[in-house]
């Protein structure tokens, strides 16, 4: 027994003395020499490239619009590094063909252990860091610090998507050398160089653009997405009043409204509804809806002016233009309409109202973001165009007040259907905009032309005559003059300051954006900082997470449309206290959806 004890230790201490060997070995040169100068894959990191990855990936840390979870940190902080070792790349390229100069083995060794060393213990501490701010941020946008930031997972999802991102992109360098290669069989040198980098250009960028993401990303959300709006949320019925899209005597089936459309004709509230909240008589609400795939639609040469003509046909049968109130709302990609901006205007005026909406697409917002703006930006300028048509021959003296609206896309969609601001208090009653995305030309005019001295997370707009912004709507809709210096008809914005959607821009690669100028907004860190290029990933990753917050931050705006309505059309005798008992309601009662 005794023999094998000291057999099994001599085991053991020949091991251990063979780790430390490896370990001190690993530790004198702590990188790897290529064996052979044409390997590309099988290459140790370069130094400088490394440096400028890990500098990207702290930076990747600092905060942003809205809290972000730790999964997603890891995400972006592994793109954040590829793009920074690209960017290091091509440096350190560009020195080697500037400068001879090169540093010794010995040196090279004690650049990798200064950077092994460093670069850990930065790293752990400045991931702790931006786990403070996150939690300080949660605090200042009303949520609970549960969050955990586990900081050895952040390290491994950032460097296995980093790791892959840097094979892929050999890979592809690879490519392109043995493409060179065969192609100066054939031309001289420094063409087959030129040929092989456009081909292997436009290979990439095919690849990318049509397989990736048109034919496998496009291709498979519109399959979902198709698949879902035949479908009915749970819950939804068909309406039972004649006065709404769908219901008996509807020029449109029910089955033919899509997801979104059932959705928002079968919650309509009834007249009983109403009149249990307000203690008055109420009638039955208007809602109108025309879906993409209304078999009108698709017979159609002019699908937008065949929506439009048959949305307007659906309001004359239902008497909207008799209603005391008649809304046009934008929808965004999917035909989403938000219960909480078309029912507290239902509520305010006992049901006398009118609402319509057409779908441009049953695609995610993000999709149609990407692939049709123009299309929202068509479908609901022809259904204005259309509704103001009719609208305005009516004697001006017996027809609805006449208000639009739209949140997200669906603000865009409105924004894009007028020639600006003036075009829309001159054409009609009054706008409601909720968190419209950065490119609308209306919000964008209004800033570019903002008032001096106004922040542009809260512009004023000629003094606030006719056009006021909101967070908190109680209080900044009384800026910065009393209630009866603001001129109908009014336009108001409800805007976050923290809303990634509102701010969100290509711009951010390069260019600082106004809303990180001071003073910053009520519910953005003071520790916020613009980074080229690593800002507009976090602001994209923070669009992912935007509704991951309550209202009002993010892209979350809550029960704030009650104040909107309650600026711009409301009903007579209303008041202040009424607002306030109409916001609570909307909190408090059951969502339709």
């Amino acid at each position: 027994m005794t023999g094998r004890a000291d057999t099994w230790r001599e085991t053991v201490r020949r091991c251990v003395r063979g780790v430390a060997r490896r370990a001190g070995a690993v530790a004198r040169k702590p990188y790897w020499e290529r064996p052979d100068p044409t390997h590309l894959v099988r290459r140790w990191p370069d130094l400088t490239a490394a440096c400028f990855a890990t500098v990207f990936f702290w930076l990747s840390l600092t905060p942003s619009l809205v809290p972000r979870p730790w999964l997603l940190q890891g995400v972006v902080g592994g793109i954040t590094a590829a793009i920074g070792y690209g960017l290091g790349s091509v440096v350190a390229t560009a020195c080697r063909a500037l400068f001879r100069w090169r540093p010794g083995e010995k040196a090279r060794a004690r650049l990798w252990q200064a950077y092994w060393v460093l670069g850990l213990v930065l790293t752990v501490w400045l991931i702790t860091e931006s786990d403070h701010a996150q939690r300080r941020l949660r605090e200042l946008q009303g949520l609970p610090p549960t969050m955990a930031w586990h900081t050895p997972v952040i390290m491994l999802i950032a460097v296995l998507l980093w790791a892959l991102l840097l094979l892929a992109a050999r890979g592809v360098r690879l490519g392109s050398r043995r493409l060179i290669r065969a192609l100066h069989r054939f031309v001289p040198l420094p063409l087959a160089i030129g040929l092989g980098l456009a081909l292997s250009a436009l290979i990439v960028t095919i690849g990318l653009r049509d397989v990736v993401f048109q034919r496998g990303v496009i291709d498979l959300a519109d399959r979902i997405a198709y698949a879902t709006n035949g479908g009915t949320e749970k819950g939804v019925r068909r309406p039972e009043s004649p006065l709404v899209s769908g219901g008996p005597g509807s020029l449109l089936r029910w089955e033919d409204l899509g997801f979104q459309g059932r959705s928002f004709a079968g919650s309509t509230p009834t007249k009983q509804q109403i009149t249990s909240y307000t203690g008055r008589p109420a009638k039955d609400p208007v809602r109108v809806y025309v879906s993409a795939s209304a078999p009108e639609v698709f017979s159609s040469r002019d699908p937008f002016e065949a929506k439009a003509h048959l949305a307007v046909d659906e309001l004359e049968r239902t008497g909207a233009f008799d209603r005391d109130v008649l809304a046009i709302a934008g929808t965004t990609g999917t035909g989403w309409v938000n219960a909480d901006i078309t029912e507290p205007l239902e509520y305010m005026h006992d049901g006398d109202t009118a609402v319509v909406a057409v779908q441009y697409s049953y695609l995610p917002s993000w999709v149609s973001f990407l692939v049709d703006k123009e299309r929202a930006a068509q479908a609901t300028r022809r259904l204005v165009d259309a509704v103001l048509a009719m609208w305005s021959a009516l004697p001006a003296d017996d027809r609805p007040r006449l208000v639009v609206t739209g949140e997200s896309l669906g603000g865009f969609a409105i924004e894009s259907s007028f020639d600006g601001v003036d075009d829309v208090l001159a054409r009609t009653d009054g706008a409601l905009i909720v968190g419209t995305p950065n490119f609308a030309p209306m919000s964008r005019e209004i800033r570019d032309h903002r008032d001096a001295g106004s922040p542009v997370w809260r512009p004023l707009y000629e003094g606030g005559k006719n056009v006021r912004f909101a967070q908190f709507p109680e209080r900044d809709l009384r800026r910065p003059s009393p209630s009866a210096a603001w001129k109908h008809p009014r336009v108001v914005y409800l805007q976050n300051a923290s809303d990634p959607v509102v701010w969100w821009s290509p711009d951010l690669f390069l260019h600082r954006p106004e809303w990180l100028d001071k003073p910053l907004g009520p519910d953005i860190t003071p520790a916020i900082r613009w980074f080229p290029v690593v800002s507009f990933w976090q602001t994209s990753v923070d669009m992912a997470v935007s509704y991951g917050v309550e209202a009002p931050h993010g892209h979350r705006y809550g029960t704030a449309p009650v104040d909107g309505w309650a600026a711009i059309v409301p009903r007579d005798g209303w008041t202040p206290e009424d607002t306030r008992r109409l916001r609570t309601h909307m909190q408090t009662r059951e969502s339709p959806h």
